[in-house]
């Protein structure tokens, strides 16, 4: 593959967290979803949540994400209090997500869906800048340009969603679940991109179902249960580890 043009605006000093979550806890009315998890992303590394469903990790990249507020704990992107900001001004410091399912807008092209990814441009050059960024990543998308969203197959949708969050070119992409309902063969495709969307400058903060897929790609995982962080391992010491993650993923 040609070398594409590089999307992400680089990464702070490396001796200091990009993010980092303190004693957060989160709720859905009455219900607890988390309950004080921490963590910590450096510049430039691919971080991993995994765990059983229901355990949590959805819930901390939407608290990050500034769509649940935490009501208790602290959250800090590049040194500065997130914890409880609207989302439009999480993206605008430099956070995007991908969200679970995709999410894409069916009745509009790739390029519509793009676009609305490039609220935060000033002009439309800008907005063509970056698409054209976006194309030189996914040549698929691309060729698919006029295409509507909800024709696209579940892997076309997945690089469209992807597409869609490198718009605001973030220094941080959460990814949730990228290869849910792929075939093997297109969730291997989805994690080849994710690999060079980190070697060109993004940090990645990653969900991810497949434990196999998600400590491919990782260097460090979060092993959540119920809310809790209850292990964090390197990448290779997990995959080594199948006690632990028969313990807590069945795997």
């Amino acid at each position: 593959m040609a070398n594409p043009i590089p999307i992400g605006q680089g990464a702070s000093a490396p001796s200091a967290h990009l993010l980092e979550l303190k004693d957060v806890h989160v709720s859905y009315g009455k219900t607890a979803a988390l309950h004080g998890v921490s963590l910590a992303v450096q510049p430039g590394e691919v971080v991993a949540l995994i765990g059983a469903n229901g355990a949590g990790k959805s819930t901390t990249l939407r608290v990050i994400s500034g769509l649940l507020r935490p009501t208790r704990g602290e959250i800090q992107f590049d040194g500065r209090a997130i914890g409880g900001m609207p989302a439009d001004r999480v993206v605008a410091l430099g956070i995007a997500q991908s969200p679970e399912e995709r999410h894409v807008w069916p009745a509009m092209s790739v390029y519509e869906n793009l676009s609305l990814g490039a609220y935060l441009c000033k002009s439309a050059a800008e907005i063509e800048q970056r698409i054209a960024k976006v194309y030189a990543r996914f040549p698929r998308l691309k060729e698919r340009h006029r295409q509507l969203a909800g024709t696209l197959s579940g892997g076309e949708q997945q690089m469209l969603a992807i597409g869609r969050a490198l718009m605001s070119e973030p220094r941080l992409l959460l990814l949730d679940e990228p290869s849910l309902g792929l075939s093997p063969r297109m969730a291997e495709e989805v994690f080849d991109f994710v690999r060079e969307i980190h070697a060109h400058g993004v940090t990645v903060l990653l969900v991810e179902q497949n434990v196999h897929n998600a400590l491919s790609v990782a260097s460090r995982a979060y092993v959540f249960e119920t809310g809790r962080v209850v292990a964090e391992r390197d990448a290779a010491g997990l995959l080594q580890d199948p006690e632990l993650l028969s313990a807590y993923l069945g795997a």
